[in-house]
């Protein structure tokens, strides 16, 4: 066999080492440079692949899983997949509470891969024993021989985000960087990146995108939960009724929050514009970045990166399905469809 050749004894193999892909139709009008850390080259198609491979090998090199050991995660969609993968080939078991606002296209790729899931109400409070915080907690009890991942929790979430998405940022863009601008949800992703960078380079501005319904930019301005920022939206992996561990609010420059509906358009126009097939976090991300820059935030000489979280293929249910579009109540969506047109003959 042909050594030269890129052979790969399994799928992990393939985590980490995403593109940077500059961004040039949807940004146009904008000052500066922007390029998009498009995660969904990872082989389970996000960025969550990487925690969960480090998590895992993490507990393995501490002797606290064997082949017998059953994994458990509260997740919504991307990190259970991921860690639903890794188990796969690792050979243990995986047991998934998701809240129900996870697609039915994540929940039906998460039982492909030999899953247990468990759908819990989504508005519920963290502490209610029917959210999926509560619920993986009474499975971890039942369960025997397993182990709670508690990505919320679990400061080794933000450490696998400063071993390799932040160096491959700086790797990337030369070190050129002026701004970082991703979601936040576990918080693992932004703090991980953000710890790095600034070591790097501590004039670096970190931006995090927040949900209307979360608390997570009031908390950071105030320090405070405001539980009257609390209230249902529907996009996923973003934002959080309570406040993790693992988002170093120290790091965070400033916090934007953005809508369901701008956010379904905007990944939907990066999409048809960019030719990147990108989810709704991706969506929600760079809606941040024309809030942005309706204030003029940035210069012509910044170097803008944006952190696409997964791929769109999670959302055929969702953001690219008409019939969900419609029923959200979407104003607008008759019109933005204007642009892409299907006949059927």
């Amino acid at each position: 066999m042909n050594s030269n050749l890129d052979i790969y004894p399994n799928l992990l193999k393939l985590i980490g080492k995403t593109p940077l892909i500059k961004l040039n139709k949807i940004t146009s009008n904008y000052k500066g440079d922007y390029y998009a850390k498009w995660e969904a080259f990872n082989p389970g198609h996000s960025n969550k692949d990487r925690i969960a491979l480090y998590i895992i090998e993490d507990l393995e090199k501490q002797g606290k899983i064997d082949k017998e050991s059953t994994i458990i995660e509260t997740t919504s969609g991307n990190t259970g997949f991921s860690l639903a993968m890794v188990a796969i080939i690792k050979g243990y078991k995986c047991v998934l509470a998701v809240n129900s606002k996870c697609s039915n296209d994540k929940i039906n790729m998460l039982r492909a891969l030999g899953a247990e899931v468990y759908v819990c109400p989504a508005n519920v409070k963290a502490d209610d024993p029917r959210s999926y915080h509560q619920i993986a907690k009474k499975l971890l009890i039942e369960t025997k021989n397993s182990i709670y991942i508690n990505q919320y929790f679990n400061e080794l979430n933000v450490q696998a985000h400063y071993q390799t998405t932040g160096p491959e940022i700086w790797k990337q863009t030369e070190g050129n960087i002026t701004h970082l601008v991703a979601c936040s949800g576990t918080g693992g992703t932004i703090s991980g990146c953000a710890r790095y960078l600034k070591k790097m380079n501590p004039s670096i501005k970190i931006i995090g995108v927040d949900a209307y319904g979360s608390v997570l930019k009031k908390y950071h301005e105030t320090n405070e939960l405001d539980p009257n920022e609390i209230y249902p939206y529907r996009i996923e992996g973003l934002g959080k009724n309570h406040i993790p561990s693992t988002t170093n609010f120290e790091l965070i420059d400033e916090f934007v929050k953005v809508t369901d509906e701008k956010s379904a358009y905007m990944a939907r126009s990066i999409t048809k514009e960019e030719g990147i097939f990108v989810g709704y976090t991706s969506g929600a991300a760079f809606e941040a970045v024309r809030l942005l820059n309706k204030k003029n935030k940035f210069s012509s000489k910044d170097k803008v990166v944006v952190i696409f979280p997964d791929h769109g293929s999670r959302y055929l249910s969702k953001i690219y399905n008409e019939k969900w579009m419609l029923e959200q109540g979407f104003s607008h969506f008759n019109l933005f469809e204007k642009q892409s047109k299907v006949e059927y003959i």
